[in-house]
């Protein structure tokens, strides 16, 4: 199993731009399709962004499309989601995961086996 820590997380004004990274310890890692998900209050934890574990594809929600980029680095066993052009409706805790599928990061969410702790992100208008 993976261990994940987030962080980059903070305050930050409309339009401007945080960059989170998720830390991740265990052999597996670098086989592992990875997301980002986030969670505001009051709401469903939603699907942010996932990447291939060779970082050759990836998927977005339309609510980040080309705003947000995933990217990873498997020597540093690092996951980064870059996040530009932020908004008020993307203030949330942002959650790292692991999973051995696509198909469990896009669909069975409650079969990922490995969460981070979560990071603030809070977008004041």
């Amino acid at each position: 199993q993976v261990q994940l820590v987030e962080s980059g997380g903070g305050l930050v004004q409309a339009g401007g731009s945080l960059r989170l990274s998720c830390a991740a310890s265990g052999r597996t890692f670098s086989n592992a399709v990875m997301g980002w998900f986030r969670q505001a209050p009051g709401k469903e934890r939603e699907f942010v962004a996932a990447i291939s574990w060779r970082g050759s594809s990836t998927y977005y929600a339309e609510s980040v499309k080309g705003r947000f980029t995933i990217s990873r680095d498997n020597a540093q066993n690092t996951v980064y989601l870059q996040m530009n052009s932020l908004k008020p409706e993307d203030t949330a805790v942002y959650y790292c995961a692991a999973a051995t599928s696509w198909q469990t990061i896009l669909s069975d969410q409650d079969e990922i086996g490995s969460w981070g702790q979560g990071t603030q992100v809070t977008v004041s208008s």
